[in-house]
């Protein structure tokens, strides 16, 4: 698993303003695509002004912040799972989606393992 959110407000947001207040998730929505070198996160903010939109990463945590005039600010936050390389993190905004690129670590890669055959194999422990 290279990512997992946290939303620690939920709970609390949901029994105070019931639950369409709580899912703030609906005004950030996300997909995460998991590619050959990276993961891709892709969050749509139509609408919002590219100089508005701030993203950090602090600790394994990345966050996306989007300051909105009619309804506030909103937050998500992500966990970067230990494959993730959280100081090569990469943000673009087209068209009301934010792109952010993390790439993968090199030793968490998918590595090809060669099969040998006949004399080249090599003794393996029992």
């Amino acid at each position: 698993m290279y990512l997992t959110t946290y939303d620690p407000f939920a709970r609390v947001t949901r029994r105070a303003f019931g639950p369409a207040t709580a899912n703030r998730a609906s005004v950030m929505p996300l997909d995460g695509v998991r590619r050959d070198g990276d993961v891709l996160l892709r969050f749509d903010v139509p609408g919002i002004d590219p100089e508005s939109i701030e993203v950090t990463v602090d600790r394994g945590v990345l966050s996306v912040f989007v300051r909105e005039r009619t309804m506030g600010t909103f937050t998500r936050r992500l966990y970067l799972s230990k494959n993730l390389n959280a100081d090569a993190v990469e943000a673009a905004y087209n068209n009301g989606v934010l792109e952010v690129r993390i790439p993968v670590l090199e030793q968490a890669k998918p590595r090809k393992v060669e099969v040998r055959q006949g004399d080249e194999q090599p003794e393996l422990a029992a």
